[in-house]
């Protein structure tokens, strides 16, 4: 099984369930998607776009779907930006996963 490896965040935390300053243990998958709501206290939604292959047609299906993560505070994630998962116990009824790297700020992203 491989390590998981992420730049470690220069601002410090106290918050438990952080991977870098906390006791929270990370296993299994990781992800990537873009946080589509920050409103909620500590958790954001993660937009995840994937590809599914319909054997009867012999082409693939644009998919997506929306993941709920746990936020440290020393991560500093808003909304728009692209970002790594991990997979660490259930925090919740629906957040079994914690973001451990912000790989692309919202603003930088897209020219409209």
């Amino acid at each position: 099984m491989s390590a998981i490896t992420a730049k470690k965040p220069k601002k410090t935390c106290d918050d438990v369930d952080c991977p870098f300053h906390g006791e929270l243990a990370l296993r299994g998958h990781t992800l990537e998607g873009i946080v589509v709501s920050d409103k909620m206290e500590k958790t954001i939604i993660v937009r995840r776009d994937y590809l599914n292959y319909v054997p009867k047609f012999k082409r693939y299906e644009r998919r997506r779907a929306n993941v709920a993560a746990h936020n440290p505070p020393c991560l500093e994630i808003k909304a728009g930006d692209k970002v790594r998962l991990a997979e660490c116990r259930p925090l919740s009824k629906t957040v079994s996963f914690v973001a451990i790297e912000k790989l692309e700020d919202g603003s930088s992203g897209s020219k409209s």
